[in-house]
């Protein structure tokens, strides 16, 4: 399995970015995609998941109403787009996947198998 993740910058407070992760090596029903970010000195955290079939998401509390993760089937793409960026979403995102089963606990980033490289993205005020 194999992701590349892209699509991250710079930005001031207020705008927009949309990140898009490549997913390839296998199939991917049944499986769950995810975002995780990690700011400097900080662990990696949770953002936000997509089932790849049912197409059921989640979202960190922090960027619920901000941030849409969605999916194309035919590009084994997944994106997430974020709005109303802040200075606190400065990190580095990461897109991640596994099986439904192997990442029931979605928010702990240690019961997701494969990983992308990350993706700089940075607010300023």
């Amino acid at each position: 399995v194999q992701l590349q993740a892209s699509g991250g910058g710079s930005v001031q407070a207020g705008g927009s970015l949309r990140l898009s992760c490549a997913a390839s090596g296998r199939t991917f029903s049944n499986w769950r995609m995810g975002w995780f970010r990690q700011a400097p000195g900080k662990e990696r955290k949770f953002v936000s998941y997509i089932n790849w079939n049912s197409g059921r998401t989640s979202y960190a509390d922090s960027v619920e109403g901000r941030f849409t993760i969605s999916r194309d089937h035919a590009k084994n793409l997944v994106y997430l787009q974020m709005n109303s960026l802040k200075p606190e979403d400065t990190a580095v995102y990461y897109c991640a996947t596994g099986s439904m089963s192997v990442t029931d606990y979605f928010t702990d980033s240690g019961k997701w198998p494969y990983w992308g490289q990350g993706t700089q993205v940075t607010v300023s005020s």
